[in-house]
């Protein structure tokens, strides 16, 4: 069971003091947030693409190489990379570079983006949205696969003639697919066999759980073991011992929200809906550590997930904040989660299945 964060980078206006922070500032705390969760024993950081000018990360590669030269242990992600406006051979050779230097730790987590920013810098078509994902995952593939490229090219992708991709990493560089709550997302992840991030950040958890029976049945008809392949949500949330830590995360993050909400015709969000959140069977992942893990717990039995990843960086929180917000998730969620399923699936395994 892994326990990680990620986040977007947002930089701009703090709702509820007015102060402003800027790309370089954010950054820099971004990095020493990282640090902090792997001397905290946290297994995961995961960094989003976006291309506005409210998030500071349109490079994930850099700054998680950044925090590699810092860090130790935590398994260093995407959350997501837009592949759908990259190019497959570069994306494999920053990871691959990025594993290299981090002594095997890099991820890519792949998804078409909820954000379409980079679809016109790019210079592409949103009707394409779809085939452009299909196509370059797929290439992605192949160029993780193999070290001589022969790809034969496609409405969205060039030929590539026995050419080789370099550096090579030192084991199969892990690739996730990123689902954010359409059935064909998740049967594709299933179909390929990769693993499947499932984003959360609204509604009751439960009810996405068909999701991934959808997800474990194509994983076996495609000749796969479910129980092989890692699966992960990917929620909103903040863990804080004080009413002020969670009153500063409520400002931040219904600050990003109305302002994604406004730009998509949504209602503004609410206390009242936030708080209805909090509660056990709600979306929302913030409170006590132990309101926190025991959500977590409550929520693993019904997904059967291997990986929880936490965005408690949304919008502008103050930095002492988030240090100490990931200090309480590492050192008092983590163990305490780790345990209850630990034991759990111990008991499962010693229990035998009777005929």
């Amino acid at each position: 069971m892994e326990l990680g964060l990620y986040t977007f980078g947002d930089v701009g206006t703090d709702p509820r003091t007015g102060r402003k922070v800027g790309p370089a500032e954010r950054l820099k705390n971004l990095v020493e947030e990282i640090e902090l969760a792997d001397q905290v024993g946290l297994d995961v950081f995961g960094l989003g693409e976006h291309h506005r000018p409210d998030y500071a990360v349109s490079a994930p590669p850099v700054v998680l190489a950044a925090a590699a030269s810092r860090t130790k242990n935590i398994k260093l992600s995407t959350a997501v990379t837009v592949l759908s406006s990259d190019d497959p051979i570069r994306v494999f050779q920053q990871f691959s570079t990025l594993d290299l230097l981090s002594g095997g730790r890099a991820e890519i987590m792949a998804g078409r983006g909820s954000f379409i920013e980079s679809f016109p810098l790019f210079g592409l078509d949103l009707n394409d949205y779809d085939a452009l994902f299909a196509e370059k995952l797929a290439m992605l593939l192949a160029v993780r696969d193999n070290e001589i490229l022969d790809w034969p090219g496609s409405d969205h992708t060039a030929r590539v003639a026995g050419r080789g991709v370099y550096p090579r990493p030192e084991r199969q560089l892990p690739v996730w697919i990123a689902v954010g709550g359409t059935p064909q997302s998740a049967a594709r992840a299933g179909m390929l066999g990769l693993p499947m991030a499932f984003a959360i950040i609204g509604g009751e958890p439960a009810r996405f759980a068909p999701f991934f029976k959808l997800y474990r049945e194509q994983v076996s008809r495609a000749g796969h073991d479910p129980a092989k392949l890692p699966t992960s949500i990917n929620v909103h949330g903040f863990v804080s011992e004080t009413k002020d830590g969670i009153d500063a995360f409520y400002a931040a993050e219904s600050d990003v929200m109305a302002r994604i909400g406004k730009e998509r015709g949504f209602s503004p969000p609410s206390r009242a809906q936030f708080d209805a959140g909090m509660r056990p069977e709600g979306h929302m992942f913030a409170g006590s550590p132990n309101q926190v893990a025991e959500k977590i717990i409550a929520n693993h039995e019904v997904f059967g997930f291997t990986r929880f990843l936490l965005q408690q960086a949304i919008g502008v929180i103050p930095h002492d904040m988030m240090l100490k917000a990931i200090e309480l998730y590492g050192t008092k969620v983590a163990p305490q989660v780790r345990k209850a399923v630990g034991q759990r699936l111990a008991k499962a395994e010693a229990t035998p299945i009777l005929a």
